[in-house]
């Protein structure tokens, strides 16, 4: 009899994680809270409680060849960057291509996850869940999948402000935030410089009187598209990038890299420069945000140091006054109030977890944290490889080690990234995306072995190891190995070009293009022998 699984979400991590299930055999059960699939991406015009939060305008700042599931390209014409309206889209084609709706029990919300009085010996779980018309029901499964997201917990740090209680406005989280309507011709200051953030700002800027944004340590800011309009992330995100990078000292790329992005825009005269190094912490990626204050219409300041009615008073002394709202844009918490309160075992009350995945506390690895990273580069990849591995584990393919190891390889990630972000609870967060997914794509047996690539099949081999990291390279073998991964490698340029391909543009003739070179440069020949004759000096006034 297949062991039986709840998974406990239906957005992205959810929807492979019921993929991933089934692949090995696994019987999943999945509760999504809402009446429909797409968690984060999903637009709603109010915010739910304990719910994710976007605003209407969300695009995505991964490209789609790098952000979808492995097995299952974003179609062609889809543009590289979509909004979020496409991503919902893009999961609602995944779901029906893998028959993966009949597995959900949507309005059904998860209220506790508790083991069972023999988990010791069993590994099972009591699952606690009230439908929509407000039944309770407790079923038994063998293993348990989080999908629920960690955007649900916004952190309004009120007490930071001074003065704060007496602000006549209106004062949100960009949890709350959905359009610029409400703005229109007020005076508005965004607090955080995140992706979110800077996204608010450009676009309360389009329609406020003017638009103040407020960062304690600034941030280096790039766009969407680098060199001949390509997507930054399959130009950045390349295997033997990182291979360079490992070589080279970490100062000197440090200071290639702000020379580089100083070049589109100097981020001291633009107020963006940070305290930290580029490398030291993710970058903010926005298209506009450097034009809009070039055109005045958004305005960079420092902290703000506190309030005095709708006067805001800023760490550099400046004032401004007559501000009518303020949105804070100052991250998230995260939490899982239906787990165990034992699991939440870090030193900061944060969840422990091996390699971002399972909770080592457990005498049993039956249950697993989906999404639970941040990473320079997409998440659902690095999200779908951790549902392959954690179905192997579960189905007991694969094994972990014991719990004292991976206490001391959760301890040793810490502390690697302790200097970037001083928070424990931040840096535990945090991974390399190209070595995380490598970690991940070896315990599932489906890491890529470029030399073999090299040898057997150049073609593939080439664009494996000298291109973007795309998600096909883990179904190139191993368990869940894909039959169309190869294809994908080798036109995943034509997919990104595709969209762009809407108007035809004519090719210059090879006659008329030898006819015009020639022709230049024959003038040239012409105009230099001339030259010499009259000894005209071309370049230097020599008297």
């Amino acid at each position: 009899m297949a062991k039986r699984v709840a998974v406990i979400g239906a957005g992205s991590s959810g929807l492979t994680s019921i993929k991933c299930c089934l692949d090995e055999g696994l019987e999943p059960v999945c509760f999504e809270s809402s009446d429909d699939i797409g968690g984060l991406w999903r637009f709603k015009e109010k915010p739910e409680a304990d719910r994710c939060s976007i605003y209407r305008s969300v695009i995505v700042n991964t490209s789609k060849e790098m952000m979808c599931y492995s097995d299952f390209p974003v179609p062609d014409h889809y543009p590289n960057f979509m909004h979020n309206s496409m991503i919902v889209q893009y999961f609602k084609l995944y779901a029906e291509h893998f028959n993966l709706l009949k597995h959900i029990y949507f309005q059904t919300t998860v209220r506790s996850v508790r083991q069972r009085p023999d988990f010791s010996d069993s590994g099972q779980w009591d699952v606690v869940t009230v439908d929509r018309d407000g039944q309770e029901e407790t079923h038994v499964f063998d293993g348990v999948l989080v999908c629920a997201g960690h955007y649900t917990q916004p952190i309004k740090p009120l007490s930071d402000f001074t003065g704060i209680d007496t602000f006549p406005g209106t004062i949100i989280h960009s949890w709350e935030y959905k359009d610029p309507d409400p703005y229109l011709g007020k005076r508005v200051v965004v607090v955080g410089i995140g992706n979110s953030g800077g996204d608010i700002a450009v676009e309360l800027s389009r329609a406020c009187e003017k638009t103040f944004l407020s960062t304690r340590k600034g941030a280096w800011v790039i766009g969407r598209m680098v060199g001949r309009g390509l997507p930054l992330d399959m130009t950045m995100v390349r295997r033997v990038r990182d291979l360079i990078y490992g070589l080279l000292p970490r100062a000197l790329l440090n200071w290639f890299g702000e020379r580089s992005l100083n070049q589109r825009h100097d981020h001291k005269l633009y107020g963006l420069q940070p305290a930290h190094r580029l490398l030291d912490q993710r970058t903010i990626i926005n298209d506009d945000l450097p034009g809009r204050i070039l055109v005045g219409k958004l305005v960079m300041k420092p902290n703000v140091q506190k309030f005095q009615g709708s006067t805001v008073v800023f760490d550099d002394g400046t004032v401004e006054e007559k501000i009518d709202a303020v949105i804070l844009c100052t991250g998230y918490d995260y939490r899982f109030p239906f787990l165990p309160a034992s699991l939440n075992s870090g030193s900061d009350g944060d969840m422990k977890l091996y390699r971002r995945v399972f909770p080592p506390s457990l005498e049993r690895p039956t249950l697993a944290i989906m999404g639970l990273l941040q990473t320079k580069g997409p998440i659902m990849p690095a999200v779908e490889l951790q549902a392959r591995w954690a179905t192997r584990v579960i189905a007991g393919l694969n094994h972990l080690p014991p719990a004292e190891k991976m206490d001391k390889i959760i301890e040793k990630d810490i502390q690697a990234n302790l200097k970037s972000y001083p928070c424990p609870k931040l840096a535990a967060l945090q991974v390399d995306y190209i070595p995380y997914l490598d970690t991940i794509a070896k315990e599932v047996g489906v890491c890529p072995n470029i030399a073999w690539l090299l040898l057997r099949d150049p073609a593939v081999g080439l664009r494996v190891f000298f291109g973007p990291c795309t998600p096909y390279q883990f179904r190139l073998s191993g368990p869940g190995h894909w039959r169309g991964a190869r294809q994908a490698i080798l036109t995943q340029w034509d997919r990104v070009a595709k969209p762009m391909k809407t108007r035809p543009i004519p090719e210059p003739s090879s006659f008329s293009l030898f006819f015009w070179l020639g022709l230049s440069g024959g003038a040239a020949v012409i105009f230099a022998l001339m030259a010499m004759q009259k000894k005209i000096p071309l370049f230097l006034n020599i008297d």
